[in-house]
């Protein structure tokens, strides 16, 4: 037998799964499973590569979860930024604030199981990952910040709302449905419409005149 097919055939093939397949496959241990539980060695085991193979791309535990942190951030980001962009010019701010909820939804539940798993885990990691964090965590509040800011300023919403305050019950009560979402009863669109109408237009019936 030819020696260069005997070796070719004796050694086992490469995975070929690299830092972002990791990355994939962490993320979505990470939002079923929670920080606690995934172990680098469960890690490897679901992505099919040996334990020791994960050094090749990261030192820890702690950067792969770091990693996912920011991605899940910038991921709910960039679909925000984008569905405002595209509403911008029609000048209807009910319409601007619709698309900036539903983007933030639909990135949590349709798009992303690293934005899923940034919720999911955020309060549980130590403290070092959590700061490490905060700037991708703080450009997304600002980017809330700076549209609820320019619709307070053109009038459309009340003056005397706090803003810090709104967007943390906004983005607080958007997250939380993670905990509870099912999609056989509902889809993500139809939720993003719901939650946009309490925000927009309230509980309460309007007493007529």
């Amino acid at each position: 037998m030819n020696e260069a097919v005997t070796e070719a055939t004796e050694q086992p093939s490469r995975n070929p799964i690299g830092r972002d397949g990791i990355l994939n496959v962490a993320a979505r241990l990470f939002r079923e499973q929670g920080y606690g539980p995934v172990s680098l060695r469960k890690i490897a085991e679901a992505a099919g590569i040996k334990a020791g193979s994960i050094y090749y791309h990261f030192g820890s535990k702690d950067e792969i979860v770091l990693a996912i942190l920011d991605e899940g951030i910038w991921t709910v980001h960039e679909k925000m930024r984008q569905a405002v962009s595209d509403q911008s010019g029609s000048g209807d701010a009910e319409a601007i604030l619709r698309a900036a909820i539903g983007a933030h939804l639909r990135a949590l539940l349709d798009v992303s199981d690293y934005s899923s798993a940034n919720v999911r885990i955020f309060g549980q990691v130590p403290p070092s990952v959590r700061d490490a964090n905060l700037p991708a965590r703080r450009a997304y509040e600002a980017q809330w910040d700076g549209l609820l800011n320019r619709l307070q300023k053109e009038g459309v919403l009340r003056s005397d709302v706090d803003i810090r305050r709104l967007r943390l019950m906004l983005i607080g009560a958007l997250n939380a449905i993670l905990e509870w979402f099912d999609p056989q009863r509902g889809s993500a669109e139809a939720l993003a419409s719901a939650y946009a109408d309490v925000f927009l237009t309230g509980i309460l019936e309007q007493q007529k005149v």
